[in-house]
């Protein structure tokens, strides 16, 4: 079979299984490279765990576990083989949170209405990128403070709380915004994950923080904030979207809370 049909037959399969579009994208996109390494070698298991020792010495470890996924994906249900590649032993690393003043700064030094909007409903609801450019206006319910995120990540519907201090700032936005979408290009069509990222790293600027931020950032600080104030593991995890609670136990390791509150021995000398 030429390696076109094989990408074909993958990509079908992936479709037929209701994958969603940004896991079949990277899994075509890991099994093109893997083809294209195997080219002298041959599609056989031999050459992918060549290829996936290849990857570590280049990638962290999260990034070929992906790689794996795919593979094992590609080889039993594709080839109909079994592979037998072990997943990476991730880096346990936990994601430098931003503190509530830092994230006041950012809102504070971004003038543009739809971009403070935007950094607003990223950290006050907890979203994923992917779920805040398939927001539409339909979506919000200001009678109830609630927000529909419609099949976010996993093929998963949930509700979200809008928070207080931003339904009339959004039901004012929505009177504006003639769009059907939440926030629209200038367009037209759904603003794209760069343009939001780039609107996150500009007010991160703008507001003088010198850690790196991102969007996802800003769902990881939402998480471990509301952790902070005493929010049950479980509920965050049903506003997270979470299918596992262990996902969702990353952020007892994030929050400093309990360490904050300890007090040394140094202190009672």
């Amino acid at each position: 079979m030429q390696n076109a049909e094989l990408l074909k037959k993958l990509e079908e399969n992936l479709l037929l299984r209701n994958y969603s579009k940004e896991t079949i994208k990277g899994y075509l996109s890991h099994i093109s490279k893997y083809i294209d390494f195997a080219k002298n070698k041959g599609i056989n298991k031999e050459s992918s765990k060549e290829f996936i020792l290849l990857q570590l010495k280049k990638k962290e470890p999260a990034s070929v576990g992906h790689m794996v996924f795919a593979l094992k994906y590609f080889f039993n249900n594709i080839l109909h083989e079994k592979l037998n590649i072990p997943n990476p032993k991730r880096n346990k690393t936990i994601p430098i949170i931003l503190a509530k003043e830092e994230i006041k700064s950012m809102i504070d030094s971004t003038s543009n209405i739809k971009h403070r909007l935007i950094i607003k409903v990223l950290y006050g609801c907890g979203l994923r990128v992917s779920e805040i450019t398939n927001l539409k206006k339909e979506d919000l319910n200001f009678n109830e403070s609630l927000m529909y995120i419609v099949l976010g990540k996993g093929k998963k519907d949930r509700f979200v709380k809008i928070p207080e201090t931003l339904i009339e700032e959004l039901r004012s936005y929505c009177l504006l915004n003639k769009e059907e979408t939440l926030f629209p290009s200038n367009r037209g069509g759904k603003l794209t994950k760069k343009t939001i990222a780039k609107i996150v790293e500009n007010a991160a600027k703008k507001a003088s923080i010198t850690k790196e931020v991102y969007p996802h950032l800003l769902r990881h600080s939402f998480a471990t904030h509301l952790l902070e104030q005493g929010t049950d593991l479980r509920i965050i995890q049903k506003l997270l979207g979470h299918s596992d609670i262990k996902t969702t136990q990353i952020y007892t390791q994030i929050s400093q809370q309990n360490i904050k509150n300890v007090r040394s021995p140094l202190d009672n000398l």
